[in-house]
């Protein structure tokens, strides 16, 4: 809702994000109302940006395409912090200088920086906690929890 009344208030800002929707469509994204706030969250003029969960409401195929221009495509270099449990989103085969992978234990211990490749500490933990948008959006909304001992 915000963001469709921002992209009414700002001309300029619709036709930025006009123009990233047609990329990343044309790279295989659904054009959505998530997909489309996403954007102009990320194109806010803020010196760093932290989105948690940012695969939430995203196709597979959304989610590739949203990394392919983040990574690739940006003219700005400003410092994006994404949580995820997604691998579409955190492909480990694929991180590039400039990128960093930080572990944030569900254990509530300190965060650690993981290098990536396999065998570095902290390496396989984050391996086991990613899952294919499909398993993801299957396991949507579930927690878990211990049933109180009576």
């Amino acid at each position: 809702m915000a963001a469709r009344r921002r992209l009414e208030m700002e001309p300029q800002l619709k036709s930025r994000i006009d123009t990233i929707l047609v990329r990343l469509v044309d790279d295989g994204a659904v054009a959505s109302p998530p997909l489309t706030a996403l954007l102009v969250a990320l194109e806010a003029d803020a010196k760093a940006f932290v989105v948690d969960m940012v695969e939430q409401d995203l196709d597979a195929a959304s989610q590739t395409a949203l990394l392919k221009y983040l990574r690739h495509r940006r003219t700005d270099r400003r410092p994006i912090f994404m949580l995820t449990r997604s691998n579409a989103v955190l492909d480990l085969a694929a991180l590039g200088p400039g990128e960093a992978i930080i572990l944030c234990p569900a254990n509530h211990s300190p965060p650690t920086e993981v290098a990536p490749y396999p065998g570095a500490p902290g390496y396989e933990t984050v391996a086991n906690c990613l899952a294919s948008p499909e398993v993801r959006a299957r396991t949507q909304g579930v927690i878990a929890w211990r049933p109180e001992v009576a």
